[in-house]
């Protein structure tokens, strides 16, 4: 069994693809396993992860798998995780990088440890521009419950902090079925994961590691492209709001859950200039019906307690809804 997989989904980074796989090799242990998965690129993605399987099967173990069609950054992690054979697994971007030695790092903090997960700061690159970003989690190296980490509802806490790659997972979390991913979401595809990891894993802890990369401001990413596929937040949002209204602490952590969720459709109508004209009547159209959805009131009590500028774009979408149904 290897000691760690890293599960490494491409589509169309071309670009960018070299400087990650570089990164793996300067990570790379004959215990380590690299899953490459191609999500049916167009460009020229495949040829550079052929060349890069082949030179770094002589330094670890690796796996490159390619899909017949594209499925989205959610259903090619799943694809890695169905293949993945590590006692510890992790996840980078295709577009993101490394620095040398992190992963040992990484696999040093969570053996030590004994928990199920540990979460890690990482590094924002814009262009030159390096930003650290940290887990906002103020107790570091020490060992908690993971769903006593997801209050309290009004502040920034772990469960916002979603990204996969920023982290390190035992094995017994995949087979308990904690790992994989949504299928088909093509945005968001870390909130109802994280939220889930948080309510159900028993173990985690945050460790001051900042060896992953993000890379801000690439094109083709779905941050900057105002198409239907950003609208998947809110297939992603209610999962959440669905599975932890289930939970049995649902009157402590639903409030967070819709908090969170509001924040998101604020965040969302602020930028909707950036949609397609049709992408933001349905933007407006979908998030007034997610509004419904929510326990009524819940969301007057979060309403109450946003900043004036959220919560008075919310108020007026509420107000569109309640409007349109007396009209009818």
């Amino acid at each position: 069994m290897p000691k760690l997989s890293v599960i490494v989904p491409f589509y169309n980074v071309q670009q960018y693809a070299p400087d990650t796989l570089r990164s793996l090799l300067l990570n790379a242990r004959p215990d380590f396993e690299f899953i490459l998965v191609d999500d049916h690129s167009k460009d020229e993605t495949p040829a550079i992860l052929e060349r890069a399987a082949e030179e770094l099967s002589d330094v670890a173990q690796v796996r490159y798998i390619r899909h017949e069609e594209n499925g989205g950054l959610a259903t090619a992690r799943n694809t890695g995780l169905d293949a993945a054979r590590g006692e510890y697994l992790t996840f980078l971007d295709g577009d993101d990088w490394l620095a040398r030695g992190h992963l040992s790092q990484l696999v040093a903090a969570v053996e030590e440890l004994g928990c199920d997960f540990v979460r890690t700061d990482h590094v924002q690159a814009t262009a030159r521009a390096r930003s650290v970003y940290r887990v906002p989690h103020g107790r570091r190296g020490e060992v908690m419950k993971p769903r006593d980490a997801i209050l309290p509802a009004g502040r920034s806490t772990s469960v916002d902090y979603a990204y996969a790659w920023a982290g390190v997972y035992h094995r017994r979390l995949l087979e308990r079925g904690l790992l994989h991913f949504t299928h088909g979401l093509r945005t968001a595809e870390d909130r109802p994961w994280i939220w889930k990891l948080h309510r159900e894993a028993e173990s985690f802890a945050v460790v001051n590691l900042t060896g992953v990369f993000y890379r801000r401001g690439v094109a083709s990413s779905l941050t900057q492209i105002g198409d239907v596929r950003q609208l998947d937040f809110i297939r992603a949002f209610d999962q959440v709001i669905e599975e932890t209204a289930q939970d049995p602490e649902a009157d402590r952590l639903l409030p967070k859950a819709v908090r969170t969720y509001c924040a998101i459709i604020a965040h969302h109508l602020s930028e909707i200039e950036k949609f397609e004209p049709a992408v933001a009547r349905q933007l407006r159209t979908m998030s007034a019906a997610a509004m419904k959805r929510m326990p009524q009131e819940l969301l007057t009590d979060v309403l109450d307690t946003m900043d004036l500028s959220r919560s008075s774009r919310l108020r007026r979408l509420r107000r569109r809804v309640t409007t349109a149904k007396a009209a009818a």
